[in-house]
C-alpha cells in the first residue's frame, strides 16, 4: 500500500496543488472533492479509489498505479513501437529520481521514504524494460535472434 500511495504522492505532485488535484476529479467524477478531501488522501486518512487513480494518471499521462497492479500479474508486453531516444530520456529521468529518492531514504527514518524510493526505482526499471522490449522488437524485424544475457556474478 505504501509504494501505491507513493505512486499517488508523485501524481499529485506533478499536478502541482491540492486544489488542482480536486478540480481535476471533479472534472472527471463530478463534485465531491475539495482540498480537504486530497489532503487527507495524501496523509492517509482516507484511502485513494480506484476512479482517483484512473482521473489522475490520466490527467497526467504517466500510469505507474496500473503498472504495479499489472506487475502482480507477471508482467505483461512491451511496447514495441516508439523511438530508442525517447525511451533512453525515459531511463535518464527515472534513474535520477530513483537515485535521489534513495540517497534521501538513505537519510531518512520514515518508512514513506522508503516506500517513494522502491516506487522511483520501479518506474525506472519500467523505462529499461521498456528499452529493452523495443530493442528486441528492433532485432527481431532485421531478423536477428534474440540471446538472453546473464551476468556472470562476478567483478574482476
Amino acid at each position: 500500500m505504501k509504494v501505491v500511495r507513493a505512486a499517488m504522492r508523485s501524481l499529485v505532485e506533478w499536478m502541482g496543488c491540492y486544489d488542482a488535484v480536486a478540480e481535476t476529479l471533479n472534472a472527471r467524477w463530478g463534485g465531491g472533492h475539495s482540498k480537504g478531501t486530497v489532503s487527507r488522501k495524501m496523509n492517509g486518512a482516507l484511502d485513494w479509489t480506484l476512479p482517483d487513480v484512473i482521473a489522475l494518471e490520466d490527467a497526467a499521462g504517466r500510469y505507474p498505479v496500473t503498472r504495479i497492479l499489472a506487475r502482480r500479474m507477471g508482467g505483461g508486453g512491451v511496447p514495441a513501437d516508439g523511438s530508442l531516444i525517447s525511451a533512453s530520456s525515459s531511463i535518464a529521468k527515472e534513474s535520477g529520481e530513483a537515485l535521489a529518492a534513495i540517497l534521501s531514504a538513505q537519510q531518512s527514518s520514515c518508512a514513506d521514504d522508503c516506500a517513494q524510493a522502491i516506487k522511483e526505482v520501479d518506474d525506472a526499471v519500467e523505462a529499461l524494460r521498456i528499452a529493452r522490449g523495443r530493442l528486441e522488437a528492433r532485432m527481431a524485424s532485421e531478423g536477428a535472434r534474440v540471446v538472453p544475457v546473464r551476468a556472470t556474478g562476478s567483478a574482476a
